[in-house]
């Protein structure tokens, strides 16, 4: 195999083939300064600066590493700089590069290297490929092998069941001379993955599996040089083990790094001066720091400084909080305004978000293969089947007459008709924007009689809008308050300040210019406009500036947060804002709270008067709000509903919500959730709209409907076949006619759900 091999232009010391070769253990990353990289040797020798380059780590997977990298998009001969590197790595099995998602997939081979390792001789490479001294010849590389395991993978069972078929019918019904040793090798060939799950049954479960009545047909069958009767049969086993494995859960659930999640490098403060590491070399008790747009690396207290933290990935509160020196923060939360000097106390995966991903990792993991009543009633029937056909030759000494009876066994339609259906709805859903990964979470969401939900993101847009302006001063219209708010919020980073220009330019307010302007932190902003003297902040401020506040003494309770306005020493109106509800939540919630045997719950980081206040909008019971609750607390009431005997779903869509969607019998995120909660969903709603809960679950019931339809398809019609068989006796081709004629019957009927219109959404009564 000819692989590209990477070479530089002039340097007397090339780095890049040296990387190649030898991979990363003799190059560290020792600094990072003016956005250069300085890469040196374990001997201390300086090998070479390089620009810094942005990127991230999406997912991980034994084997397999999925990159972001910003440059991709716009830098096209950066990318294929990279894409040369990586195929003359030994290492690299493949390397994918999609520019317009800013995408690299890189597979490799994990016995070679571990995980860590591989992570950071990729990352090497990531930031070697911004030197455009790269140039690149071609040298004879040896081609990668694949592993045993894909070897096994790809043992083309279905393509030789067809080739078998083919040999059959032309040597059968078409009458052409073809050699017997030829079809029946092949159907032998063919017959080989039969066998492998056969003995697995046998040896491993200690039982005989519908595998073993399998292939006892085939092989009575063949022996007797009814060629068409196996090959139909191992052609039809072939395509349900293949839909079979497509409905299987996409990923199991993988370790998820939370240092994934963060940023790449740490500014922290050691010995009196500031440098930048990697994230991973952040200690307990170092000195970090974090500035505004950044994410906190660290459980920690904030030894100086004060900032506007965004915690709502953490606790899902959907407003920022001012904390200041002796206060704690944690790792995932984002620093909105402000900076703050922060002593670690726990990094890593010992913080509370890494925590949460451990209680992640230790949630059940269920079988990836759909579990459903039907298959197990054809597993049971394979004894009392091969009884059965024993009884028939010791009557009759014929052997045809036995095989028909094994042939008309209803598994081989069960296990194709029923994964079938779950394949037709997982592709109608995933053509509604909705992705199911597994048929166990198409089986699930069909039984749900139990959901909770999150809050904020969820229930609520996530999002702070103002809701209304009301002027206190009878000489101020509210649009004068609105146009004096924006003009003094304008340019300002803070969720409100966003919040109040967006109200404003939907409103067409025109905005005035500002001059001198003061922000005080966590308080408000002091703004010349117009020639006036503008407070824009909490109640706190505006006293703090000597603005009387007699008239808002009887405001006290109200379900929306406020900021207030002032000009030339007076009190002109206040703006209403809160984290609104979704349009479609109130309906959703109605039609769930109808549905005979679903209880509807809502969990919330918020505190208990917030949360109560969106319960009663929604209609949702007070002893089903649970308020303040931190991930470990979430996934503890879930826990419970599940121990009570009920199938609960999730729903929720950031890294707080993660640890209850994993415990959750079926789990349901937005698209535009954090990454974690996707990871950990089993359902997500693609067009991030709650109306597609109502049809994921209408989906799942239409499909358990057709399952139980096919079980009678498939049954009927072999059952009366075997008793023919028994008491009159069949041609084994006949047999295998009836068996495969309601297999296909079964298999049309369970594609229903892309042949049809869709299914309603109103939800039928549990019964």
């Amino acid at each position: 195999m000819v692989k590209p091999r990477v070479q530089l232009a002039s340097p007397p010391t090339p780095i890049v083939p040296e990387i190649v070769e030898k991979h990363h253990e003799n190059v560290a990353l020792v600094k990072e300064q003016n956005g250069k990289v300085t890469f040196t040797d374990n001997n201390g020798h300086n090998r070479r600066q390089i620009t810094q380059v942005a990127y991230s780590i999406v997912h991980v997977t034994r084997g397999r590493i999925r990159f972001r990298v910003p440059r991709l998009r716009h830098d096209r001969d950066y990318a294929q700089r990279l894409q040369a590197l990586l195929e003359a790595d030994s290492l690299v099995i493949s390397a994918r590069i999609k520019p317009a998602a800013a995408s690299l997939v890189v597979t490799y081979q994990p016995r070679q290297m571990s995980e860590s390792k591989m992570r950071s001789h990729l990352i090497h490479l990531i930031l070697t490929t911004s030197d455009p001294t790269i140039v690149i010849t071609v040298v004879n590389k040896p081609a990668i092998t694949q592993s045993s395991t894909d070897t096994e993978n790809s043992w083309p069972g279905l393509q030789l069941s067809a080739v078998a078929t083919g040999l059959a019918v032309l040597g059968g019904p078409l009458g052409l001379s073809i050699p017997p040793i030829m079809v029946a090798g092949t159907i032998a060939l063919a017959t080989l993955p039969v066998l492998q799950r056969a003995l697995v049954g046998i040896t491993a479960q200690r039982k005989l599996t519908i595998d073993f009545l399998d292939l006892m047909a085939i092989a009575i069958t063949t022996v007797q040089g009814h060629f068409l009767t196996p090959s139909l049969m191992l052609s039809l086993i072939e395509v349900g083990e293949n839909i079979r494995d497509r409905t299987a859960r996409s990923s199991k659930l993988q370790t998820l790094d939370l240092l994934n999640s963060l940023g790449q490098f740490v500014w922290v403060e050691r010995n009196g001066e500031k440098q930048q590491i990697p994230i991973q070399d952040v200690l307990r008790g170092d000195t970090v720091i974090v500035y505004p747009g950044e994410q906190v690396p660290v459980d920690g207290t904030i030894l100086r400084g004060k900032a506007l933290l965004d915690e709502q990935k953490l606790t899902g509160e959907s407003m920022p909080v001012l904390k200041k020196k002796g206060q704690t923060v944690f790792a995932s939360t984002l620093v909105r305004e402000g900076r703050i000097y922060i002593q670690a106390e726990w990094v890593g995966n010992d913080t509370r978000a890494g925590q949460s991903i451990k209680l992640i990792q230790e949630a059940p993991v269920h079988d990836t293969r759909m579990e459903n009543y039907a298959t197990k009633i054809a597993e049971r029937a394979v004894v009392p089947t091969l009884l059965l056909g024993a009884a028939v030759f010791a009557a009759t000494r014929n052997p045809i007459r036995a095989a028909s009876v094994l042939t008309l066994d209803f598994a081989t339609g069960i296990r194709v008709s029923v994964p079938t259906t779950v394949l037709a709805a997982l592709t109608y859903a995933a053509k509604h924007g909705i992705l199911i990964r597994s048929g166990r979470a198409l089986e699930q969401l069909a039984a749900v009689d139990t959901i909770v939900f999150d809050k904020t993101g969820t229930l609520t847009k996530g999002e702070v809008t103002v809701i209304g302006v009301e002027s206190l001063n009878p000489a101020t219209s509210t649009t004068r308050v609105l146009e004096l708010a924006a003009a003094a919020e304008q340019r300002l980073t803070h969720p409100v300040a966003e919040a109040i220009i967006r109200y404003a330019e939907a409103k067409k307010v025109t905005i005035p210019n500002r001059q001198k302007w003061n922000y005080q932190l966590g308080l408000g902003v002091q703004a010349e406009i117009d020639g006036e003297t503008v407070y824009v902040g909490s109640d706190r401020f505006l006293r703090q500036q000597g603005i009387e506040m007699a008239q808002q003494n009887g405001h006290s309770k109200r379900s929306a947060s406020m900021i207030y306005v002032a000009s030339n020493g007076q009190l002109q109106g206040k703006i209403k804002y809160s984290d609104i509800l979704r349009k479609e939540s109130r309906e959703v919630i109605n039609q769930l709270l109808t549905v005979e045997g679903v209880e509807v719950h809502m969990l919330t980081g918020d505190n208990r008067q917030t949360a109560n206040t969106v319960a009663a909008e929604l209609g949702i019971p007070s002893a089903n709000t649970h308020a303040e609750a931190f991930p470990e607390q979430k996934a503890a009431v879930v826990r419970a509903l599940h121990e009570q005997g009920k199938t609960v779903a999730f729903v929720g869509d950031g890294i707080n919500d993660s640890p209850a969607l994993a415990y959750a019998d079926v789990s349901v995120s937005f698209a535009n959730g954090s990454e974690i909660a996707r990871e950990t969903a089993d359902v997500v709603l693609m067009e991030n709209n709650l109306h597609g809960l109502l049809e994921a679950i209408a989906i799942a019931r239409q499909a358990k409907q057709l399952i139980n339809q096919n079980t009678g398809i498939v049954a009927v019609p072999n059952l009366g076949a075997l008793f023919i068989a028994v008491i009159f006796g069949l041609n084994p081709l006949a047999a295998t006619v009836v068996n495969n004629g309601s297999t296909v019957v079964a298999g049309i009927n369970g594609l229903r759900p892309i042949l049809k219109h869709s299914p309603k959404k109103a939800l039928p009564s549990a019964r």
